[in-house]
């Protein structure tokens, strides 16, 4: 019988590229997982892994297995649901994570409707940018996790999760209110081609959105600053310091001397949890929460 512990560490040595990574993210030594994979090799009776240069790569019926094991790990989501739904009741801890700008709008309402409505339950919450959330949902530090992406910057779905989409919103370009010329009739974009451009750090979605948005109006944006909090964006754009797009649930209140130009492109969140879990009944109440607050959110389509 294959240990399951150690087909996760396969698992995570495909997505995570070398033994350093995955023993990194379990807190193990290079060594123990190392010896955990040739258990499992041992086990399996074939060859699972091979040397290519300084590197182990998985050789193709370890990839093979791989596959099979995010099949085999959703069953197993989806017995403990099974249990957990036959013991009746709702307890337990529930762990959400949510980008900043959705936990302060869209986890909060749900927040309050759960702890009314399920008070057994413990939730957690967890502030953590959405790149982040696949691999605390596979390592399960978290339970239900919001993420998002944008329609010109689509992202791959994770093979371990399933997810829930729960509301489209508008991205706006956000312009000092007085220097730049803006056509009602005309592109939004074209008439920031020539202004400096506030972006997020390279290797955020927000960066990449930027980037293409931009790219897609036909040119390349000089960007002089970076900023990953929306609210800092806003006051950059205030002080005349350039251009930056924010989407709406993070315009809140915007300072003065921001004006808001709404764009065609659209932000897209879903609520994400592993395959399998779906039925668990503190994930679907969650999820049924936050389907709630997204339906009762005033936001432009």
């Amino acid at each position: 019988m294959l240990d399951v512990r150690r087909l996760r560490l396969l698992r995570d040595l495909a997505r995570l590229g070398t033994i350093a990574a995955v023993a990194e993210a379990y807190t193990y030594t290079p060594s123990a997982v190392s010896q955990q994979l040739a258990a499992l090799q041992r086990e399996a009776g074939v060859a699972l892994l091979e040397r290519v240069g300084r590197r182990v790569a998985l050789t193709p019926t370890g990839e093979a297995l791989v596959r099979q094991t995010e099949v085999v790990l959703a069953a197993l989501e989806t017995a403990e649901a099974t249990l957990a739904a036959a013991r009746g009741g709702l307890s337990g801890t529930v762990r959400i994570g949510a980008y900043p700008s959705a936990v302060r709008t869209l986890l909060l309402p749900a927040l309050v409707a759960l702890a009314r409505d399920q008070p057994a339950l413990d939730l957690m919450v967890t502030e953590l940018d959405p790149v982040a959330v696949p691999a605390a949902l596979r390592d399960r530090r978290l339970d239900v996790a919001l993420v998002h992406d944008y329609d010109i910057v689509p992202v791959e779905p994770d093979p371990a999760l399933d997810s829930t989409p729960l509301l489209d919103e508008t991205v706006f370009i956000a312009i000092p209110a007085a220097g730049t010329e803006h056509d009602p009739a005309g592109d939004p974009m074209q008439s920031v081609r020539d202004e400096d451009w506030i972006v997020g750090s390279q290797g955020t979605l927000c960066h990449s959105l930027a980037l293409h948005a931009c790219e897609l109006a036909g040119f390349h944006p000089t960007v002089r600053h970076h900023a990953d909090d929306f609210a800092t964006m806003l006051a950059l754009v205030a002080s005349g310091r350039g251009v930056g797009l924010v989407p709406q649930l993070a315009v809140g209140q915007p300072p003065t001397g921001v004006r808001l130009v709404p764009l065609t492109i659209k932000r897209r969140t879903r609520v994400a949890y592993r395959k399998g879990s779906g039925d668990h009944p503190a994930v679907a109440a969650s999820v049924a929460a936050l389907r709630t607050a997204a339906s009762n959110m005033q936001v432009c389509q």
